[in-house]
């Protein structure tokens, strides 16, 4: 899927949500814990509930290797039920890998071809070879970290590199020479809103990714203000908040509600900025 298509299918959804599958099994309601793959029935009665309202799926890697085996059988599962049931939908692997290059290559054959996720978060720290292998998969995605929401922000992306610029901006700046608007975004917290516009100058078509909107207290009015440009360019993901709506028996309807509340917050935006013409 490239950035046209990702465009389409907001247009078509009016809607730009990534729903995160942050799934702690501790959260699962009762009624499902009998099941042999818990994480998993949870997740497709999310997805069920939510996908007409969603354009993007982020599952964290962390949640499912907690639980081992059977975590990554989950995680496996709920990539394969997209795939099977909802093909239109974009599936972001949130593993925060990056590493030397031959290690690389195995996590981007893992993560692409064994999954079959569309794109997957990385750490660019250790640089160029870190992330080409990734890069070099046709119709993939590599998503950088830029800026991110966590108070430890501060210890390295925000610090001046001989006075100039930031450092997230100085990553951003030398990553742009490493991949093209159709394969490569970027990660933005939501509570950095103020940095959006000083982002976008550097980048003013890559999409975003931009996590924090819902329980982490980032505005979605506040991001698309300093953050939209004129094909959207954003996926917002909130997680908490949906799929943990509401941990009853009801869990579904309550992540559905939610989740139908923020599309029509997202449909008010683009009909604002008319990107919902054709």
């Amino acid at each position: 899927m490239n950035a046209e298509e990702l465009f389409r299918n907001i247009k078509r959804k009016k809607s730009f949500l990534c729903v995160g599958l942050d799934t702690d099994y501790k959260k699962i309601p009762k009624m499902l814990l009998h099941k042999e793959y818990p994480v998993f029935e949870f997740n497709k009665h999310i997805i069920d509930a939510t996908q007409e309202f969603a354009v993007a799926y982020k599952p964290n890697l962390a949640f499912y290797e907690i639980l081992g085996a059977a975590g990554y059988m989950s995680l496996e599962m709920t990539v394969t039920y997209i795939r099977e049931n909802y093909p239109d939908l974009f599936i972001i692997a949130d593993a925060k890998r990056g590493d030397i290059g031959n290690t690389s290559h195995m996590y981007a054959h893992a993560f692409f071809k064994t999954l079959d996720c569309d794109a997957i978060t990385l750490s660019p720290y250790m640089g160029y070879d870190s992330i080409s292998p990734f890069l070099e998969v046709d119709g993939k995605w590599a998503i950088l970290l830029a800026l991110t929401s966590n108070e430890g922000s501060k210890d390295f992306q925000q610090l001046h590199v001989e006075g100039r610029n930031q450092l997230f901006e100085e990553v951003i700046i030398t990553s742009l020479e490493w991949g093209s608007v159709n394969n490569m975004m970027y990660v933005v917290g939501a509570t950095k809103a103020e940095a959006l516009t000083r982002i976008r100058k550097l980048i003013p078509e890559h999409f975003l990714l931009i996590p924090g909107v819902g329980s982490q207290g980032g505005s979605l009015k506040e991001v698309s203000d300093h953050g939209m440009n004129d094909r959207c360019g954003l996926l917002v993901n909130v997680s908490r908040s949906i799929i943990y709506a509401d941990v009853t028996n009801k869990f579904e309807d309550a992540a559905r509600l939610e989740a139908s509340r923020l599309q029509a917050q997202m449909e008010d935006i683009l009909n604002s900025r008319k990107l919902n013409e054709n």
